[in-house]
């Protein structure tokens, strides 16, 4: 991390590398579209990158930081977007239902998603999808531990009538 503040690329790489492919998801829960997730990470990198220097010190790890990043630039750029979907149902829908059934759940689930808010969005995302722990997903969205709890409770008590229809197939 120290040689990292230092300017040293190959050390930010190393600690960033293991990060890619999550933050790729995390833009994509926002995005709801592959590639301007990649773009979006990729500018999230590039901002980390030109911000290292201001990390702070004794920062053990770069990942809620990065986290942090990753959001605020996906939004930056689904600003001019006339869409707001988050397609991770896909992830949630068991494997045992057969396409019709899965395609089925996954809708349900998806406009189910799309009710919620952003925040409520991406505190499932960052918790469920990302196995976050809750004090770091609030730490990423600049909440505490225990208003992320408490938003991830309010979040899941509104997706439970879609949820009870997944459980009953």
């Amino acid at each position: 991390m120290e040689r990292a503040r230092h300017g040293d690329l190959a050390a930010f790489e190393y600690l960033l590398s293991p990060l890619i492919e999550p933050a790729c998801q995390l833009a994509r829960a926002i995005l709801s579209d592959w590639y301007e997730a990649e773009d979006a990470v990729q500018e999230a990198a590039l901002r980390a990158w030109r911000a290292v220097a201001r990390l702070r010190v004794g920062t053990t790890t770069i990942r809620p930081w990065f986290f942090a990043i990753v959001p605020n630039e996906a939004r930056r750029r689904r600003r001019g977007r006339w869409r707001d979907f988050l397609p991770i149902a896909d992830s949630w829908v068991g494997e045992q239902n057969g396409p019709e059934e899965r395609a089925a759940l996954t809708v349900d689930l998806d406009r189910a998603l799309r009710r919620l808010g952003e925040k409520d969005r991406l505190i499932l995302f960052l918790h469920f999808y990302l196995d976050l722990p809750l004090d770091e997903a609030g730490r990423i969205m600049g909440m505490s531990a225990e208003a992320a709890k408490s938003r991830l409770y309010r979040a899941t008590r509104s997706l439970r009538p879609a949820l009870r229809c997944v459980e009953t197939t």
